[in-house]
């Protein structure tokens, strides 16, 4: 149970305890619960805890979810990880009676007993649950497996939002409740095409949003970097470019791939999916084409449009047929029922091409493996051709893409992706066109009639373009964080920074509404719960937590004899201060060993420089330290920058990056790196290194 001592305060702990105590008649949580009716008892949470699964469904599964028994075992891990329990005992399939003894959470299946848990628009749901607190015996009862998991979601914050409140051990208050999902689709979008990620971030960023019952990532795999100066001239061919699949190195396509070294292999990536599907959610992959195909073009560079290299010549022979060979190479990698295609930003001038190819391959798709596919919401121009709708759209953009009522008129399905409300960019954004974490006062409060923002909300000027809750055709909503900048924007971390208030106030939203529910979280409820479930959210250490309390020292070394010394963190997350004194070598021959190394960042002597093990980029502070002399310095690090102040100077020098903006202009950000604290002094470092401490906080 580390998370309680991690980043908050005890001020900030009873600021949430007495909010709770206030809405006791209210199980306040992430999403926020349908509803409940509470009793006068409550269910103890102890040691002695057990779970128990149905023996009648315990092999019930829903698509390529796993079934209830495995569902079960990872709430297990996640309920050991919460209360800190090491001996809750294996996950039992059975029957329990009412008159349980022991503490006992009892997983099962069957109908609602109110027929009410349904989606917004009347349609079912497998996703929905019932959920029966006694004594003894707190039982979840889902529609489908994947129903019975969000159950247990719900569970798990109750027992931490116990914790905070004092309770010792946790106690949830006895009664009956209902909770479902006011939409199909509720999803969150990462640009991998532009920045690299390796598969443990990702599969964390997964555990994470499936605490708050996110159940979509929808990763962006193909992508380049764009700048004009390049991509219109000869040099187009130097232009960043990813593709994430790799496949086998016979493969007619494995030239496709332009950095093995930034691609998954299909055992990596089935690694993924499972660890995502073990938690509810669905990966849904994107290869990007016509348009943002330079990947491909740099590969076969006689599909281009002559002088648009990003685009498909989609009248040329050989193009749709390439097309579909990379498809069927890795469609047998995904296990979801739908795929993106992308399909955005194509030539208007090349409608009727851009639509016959749409509807091509989704007759493809869906003949060669009984996939369905999507698209990014674009306006062709066509009077003779329309999409088939068969295909869903993904609306991100007024009026240059989509406008989603005119398309839900004409029978078109639709998620919600616009990006007034729900785009991020990686680090910076052109003009300040997007925030850093998405808004949570426009979340609340920016639809037209001044309410909050829901899945059936796209404009917040115009109340025409959007449409009810009820709507058939609104299948739910995904935000998205795009990386425009490339790699040296951000460090994943970074990443998760801007990603994980983000995903919970979206998360709110996608399953509650706005203005629908009664029990519908408001900003403050939301804000003063949002810090405590991040903080424990199992399965995950994103924000590298220690569990030490706040202003604690991690470690503290006077003088260290030996190298390489190891620590007990192998990365430590800002806010952080860690402090040394070095001596460099007379020469300078081992300026380019690492002084300190962690799991996400090292730190070389050599021009003081912090690297990203993922994208093995280096981000040098331009100090070159002066051999034979000790300097000493103190690194502070928070979520948004790193600086160093050398000697007790107060004059902070700060890591930073270079962002080419479009081709227009450079722009100068700042770094936050988490600590490099796993090994000390490296094989091979000659200095000397005293007075060693990291301490937590700022």
């Amino acid at each position: 149970m580390h998370w309680l001592n991690t980043l908050y305060s005890t001020a900030l702990l009873l600021s949430i305890a007495q909010h709770m105590q206030q809405s006791s008649a209210q199980l306040v949580q992430i999403p926020s619960i349908k509803s409940f009716s509470r009793s006068v008892s409550n269910f103890v949470v102890d040691t002695s805890i057990q779970i128990v699964v149905d023996v009648d469904f315990a092999h019930n599964f829903t698509g390529g979810f796993p079934t209830l028994v495995g569902f079960a075992q990872t709430f297990r891990e996640d309920l050991i990880s919460v209360t800190g329990f090491s001996n809750i005992s294996e996950v039992q399939t059975g029957k329990v009676s009412a008159d349980a003894t022991t503490s006992t959470v009892f997983l099962t299946l069957g109908p609602s007993s109110s027929s009410n848990l349904t989606l917004f628009n009347g349609k079912s749901t497998g996703e929905g649950y019932e959920f029966e607190v006694a004594q003894k015996l707190y039982t979840i009862r889902g529609v489908e497996a994947i129903g019975a998991w969000w159950g247990t979601r719900t569970f798990l914050q109750q027992v931490v939002l116990s914790i905070v409140n004092g309770s010792k051990p946790a106690m949830i208050p006895t009664g009956s409740g209902e909770d479902n999902p006011g939409w199909e689709i509720r999803g969150f979008m990462l640009d991998a095409g532009r920045h690299w990620f390796e598969i443990p971030f990702l599969a964390d960023l997964c555990v994470y949003a499936s605490f708050f019952k996110i159940n979509e990532f929808h990763i962006h795999a193909s992508d380049f970097f764009y700048d004009p100066s390049f991509l219109y001239g000869e040099d187009w061919r130097e232009l960043y470019t990813g593709f994430r699949f790799q496949p086998s190195s016979d493969s007619p396509i494995f030239n496709l791939v332009p950095e093995l070294n930034e691609s998954w292999t299909q055992t990596q990536f089935s690694t993924l999916q499972t660890t995502c599907s073990n938690h509810g959610v669905t990966l849904i992959p994107e290869i990007d084409t016509p348009a943002h195909s330079l990947v491909i073009t740099k590969w076969k560079p006689e599909l281009m449009i002559s002088g648009t290299p990003d685009l498909l010549n989609l009248s040329y022979p050989e193009t749709i047929p390439t097309l579909k060979s990379i498809w069927d190479e890795i469609l047998p990698w995904f296990t979801s029922s739908e795929i993106s295609i992308g399909a955005d930003e194509y030539s208007a001038s090349l409608a009727d091409d851009y639509i016959t190819f749409v509807n091509e391959m989704d007759e493809y798709i869906s003949g060669s493996s009984g996939k369905s596919i999507r698209i990014w919401g674009t306006s062709e121009p066509s009077t003779t051709e329309s999409i088939s709708t068969n295909v869903t759209i993904q609306h991100w953009w007024f009026p240059g893409g989509s406008i989603p009522v005119q398309l839900m008129d004409q029978g078109y399905s639709i998620i919600n992706s616009d990006q007034v409300f729900l785009y991020l960019d990686g680090k910076f954004s052109d003009g300040g066109q997007f925030p850093w974490t998405l808004n949570i006062t426009k979340m609340w409060s920016g639809a037209p009639d001044g309410e909050g923002w829901a899945p059936n909300i796209f404009s917040a000027d115009d109340p025409t373009n959007n449409t009810s809750i009820e709507n058939p055709l609104l299948r739910g909503s995904i935000m998205a964080l795009w990386n425009d900048w490339g790699n040296n924007a951000t460090t994943p971390l970074e990443v998760y920074y801007q990603l994980a208030q983000s995903l919970a106030v979206f998360a709110e939203k996608t399953w509650s509404g706005s203005g629908v529910r009664a029990s519908a979280l408001t900003q403050d409820e939301f804000q003063e719960v949002y810090p405590v479930l991040n903080a424990a959210a199992p399965g995950q250490n994103l924000n590298r937590a220690t569990g030490l309390e706040d202003g604690s020292v991690a470690f503290s070394y006077d003088r260290i004899s030996q190298f390489p010394l190891e620590t007990s963190f192998e990365s430590v997350g800002p806010p952080y201060t860690l402090s040394f004194s070095v001596k460099p070598p007379p020469t300078t021959n081992t300026s380019s060993t690492p002084l300190f190394l962690g799991l996400d960042s090292v730190l070389f002597l050599d021009s003081l420089s912090f690297k990203d093990p993922s994208t093995n980029l280096r981000y040098p502070l331009g100090v070159d330290l002066p051999p034979d002399v000790f300097t000493s310095l103190e690194i502070h690090a928070t979520l948004n920058h790193t600086y160093a102040l050398l000697n007790g100077s107060s004059s902070a020098l700060y890591w930073t990056s270079n962002l080419d903006i479009w081709g227009e202009y450079m722009q100068t950000v700042n770094m936050s790196f988490a600590a490099p604290s796993y090994i000390i002094g490296l094989d091979g470092f000659e200095g000397e290194l005293v007075n060693v401490s990291l301490r937590l906080g700022e």
